[in-house]
């Protein structure tokens, strides 16, 4: 179909394309959509409501995303944007995108392994580690605690570089 003929994007699309300009304040490189953030759209009637479910309930990110998202969306023509926080489901690392996993490669945050969300954070959990920046194994949990509440500071004895991971939950 040439582009000329396509449908015009609905008004939900709208506001997801805006969502997709909203990067996570801690890390930016990623977006709030990429992030699995975003739980749902809804629009109706002109009115926007966004559903944003946050990596962790005391996430201190939490009003920062929400005005961000609400600008976004605002300067997307929308004048009424209702921005809820829900925890039913709660958020998962399973929720991060294909592309969201390798940005966060890229960025040097070691991603989380794929399906493994919903458990409990322990070391045994954060265990076996590949390098973000020479994908070795060879890698030490320094401390589950990282700078933030979603990750944890690993060693690689390969090439000497500490590096975070983002934790799997």
């Amino acid at each position: 179909m040439a582009a000329s003929s396509r449908p015009p994007a609905t008004e939900v699309d709208r506001v997801w394309k805006a969502l997709e300009g909203v990067t996570d304040p801690e890390i930016p490189v990623l977006s709030v959509v990429e992030m699995g953030i975003i739980a749902d759209v809804a629009v109706r009637d002109g009115q926007v409501r966004v559903r944003m479910t946050p990596t962790f309930a005391g996430c201190p990110a939490l009003d920062v995303m929400r005005e961000s998202i609400g600008h976004a969306v605002r300067a997307a023509g929308y004048e009424d944007v209702a921005v809820d926080v829900v925890f039913d489901p709660p958020w998962t690392s399973d929720r991060i995108s294909a592309v969201g996993r390798q940005k966060l490669k890229d960025y040097g945050l070691a991603p989380p392994a794929q399906n493994c969300g919903g458990g409990r954070v322990t070391e045994s959990a954060l265990a076996g580690v590949s390098c973000p920046y020479c994908e070795s194994a060879d890698t030490t949990l320094e401390s589950i605690f990282g700078p933030t509440l979603c990750r944890a500071i690993h060693y690689c004895n390969a090439c000497r570089q500490s590096f975070e991971q983002f934790k799997p939950v």
